[in-house]
C-alpha cells in the first residue's frame, strides 16, 4: 500500500495505485453515486489526469478506512479543468461510495483535505463547485466552512444545454488567518 499523504482517525488518504482501480470504477459507474455528478467515462483516463497534478502535490487521493484499507472514496485536491470558470484555481473534491454515505467520512476527508492544503499550496483561497442540484454536497461545502460565491454560479462548459447537471454553483473558502 501506498504511504498515506493524510491520515485522519479514520482513514488513510493515499496516491491511488492499481489495486484500487476496480472499486474507484465501480463507484463512477454507480448511478446512484453518479446522480448529481458529470460522469466518468474512463477510469483510467481520470486516475492519468489526478495523477498529472502530483507534481504540484495535488490531485486527488484514495480514501481508504483505516480498520481494513477498504478503498471508500476519492478525495482531494487539483486545478480547475481548462476552460471552466475556474480554470486553474485549487479546488477541493470529493467522491464517495454509497454504502459509505452518511458516516461522516467524506467530512472527515475533506476538512483533512483543506488542512494539508493551506500547510503545502500558496493559494489564499479554495474552491469548490457542484451541480446546482447537488443539494448533499452543497451541505458539505458549508459544513467545511466553503461559502457560496456571489454571481458565481455557471453554465458548466462541459456539459451539453439542457443537461440538468450543467447549472453549477461556486463556493470558496479562503486562508484562516
Amino acid at each position: 500500500m501506498n504511504v498515506p499523504v493524510v491520515v485522519t482517525p479514520r482513514l488513510w488518504l493515499r496516491v491511488p495505485e492499481p489495486a484500487d482501480r476496480a472499486a474507484l470504477h465501480a463507484m463512477w459507474t454507480d448511478p446512484v453515486v453518479m446522480a448529481n455528478l458529470a460522469p466518468v467515462n474512463d477510469t483510467d483516463a481520470a486516475l492519468a489526469r489526478h495523477d498529472s497534478y502530483r507534481h504540484e502535490g495535488l490531485g486527488f487521493w484514495v480514501v481508504a478506512r483505516r480498520e481494513d484499507a477498504a478503498a471508500i472514496g476519492f478525495c482531494g485536491l487539483k486545478r480547475g479543468n481548462p476552460g471552466s470558470p475556474i480554470e486553474g484555481l485549487v479546488e477541493i473534491g470529493w467522491i464517495f461510495a454509497a454504502p459509505f454515505w452518511g458516516q461522516g467520512y467524506a467530512y472527515e476527508a475533506a476538512a483533512a483535505s483543506l488542512a494539508w492544503a493551506w500547510q503545502n499550496v500558496r493559494e489564499d483561497r479554495i474552491v469548490a463547485i457542484t451541480a446546482a442540484r447537488n443539494l448533499k454536497s452543497r451541505g458539505l461545502m458549508e459544513r467545511l466552512g466553503l461559502r457560496r460565491v456571489v454571481d458565481g454560479d455557471f453554465d458548466h462548459p462541459a456539459l451539453p444545454p439542457g443537461d440538468p447537471l450543467r447549472r453549477t454553483v461556486l463556493y470558496e473558502i479562503l486562508r484562516p488567518a
